[in-house]
């Protein structure tokens, strides 16, 4: 009977780990609730995220031409930047919906780690933007953002960010 009742979702292994994203069950839903947080506001998680970027980074801006000049306190303000950050935020959006489908999710990092890499972009811009990432993460969710969540929340970036740094180095 159990088997029968796990086979249409009624009892699931929430310690069962995949072995194409490293995440356990419970992990894949405590990122997909926490990020419903951040997918409220597409466009401020997005600037909130660039902005962050480029505070620590500031030599990144220079790779936009849409905004390289644009001074870092008007950069929220800026259409261009807006739609850049809102992309950001769908292509993370893409990485969570697909969790229980790793093959749609690494066709999806393929396609975006190979435009990234024909615009000359390395793997180490990758790692600062997934460390911003985890910052961000990690502020806009307050005391949500427990030791369990960050744990899920690494193994997530860290499945997504191998893959990319797998196209962008061969």
């Amino acid at each position: 009977m159990g088997t029968f009742l796990r086979f249409f979702g009624f009892f699931t292994d929430d310690n069962r780990i995949d072995e194409a994203t490293g995440l356990t069950e419970k992990q894949k839903k405590l990122v997909q609730n926490t990020w419903a947080v951040i997918r409220k506001d597409e466009v401020g998680s997005g600037i909130a995220v660039m902005t962050a970027f480029f505070n620590k980074y500031p030599q990144y801006q220079q790779y936009f031409n849409a905004f390289k000049d644009v001074p870092l306190p008007e950069l929220p303000n800026n259409k261009r930047f807006q739609a850049h950050c809102a992309s950001i935020i769908t292509a993370l959006n893409t990485v969570i919906d697909s969790l229980h489908d790793p093959g749609l999710m690494e066709a999806s990092l393929i396609g975006l780690a190979e435009r990234h890499k024909n615009r000359g972009q390395k793997k180490q811009e990758f790692q600062d933007l997934k460390e911003v990432i985890q910052e961000v993460l990690r502020q806009a969710l307050g005391r949500q953002f427990t030791s369990e969540v960050a744990e899920a929340w690494s193994k997530t970036l860290d499945a997504a960010f191998t893959k990319i740094y797998q196209v962008l180095t061969v």
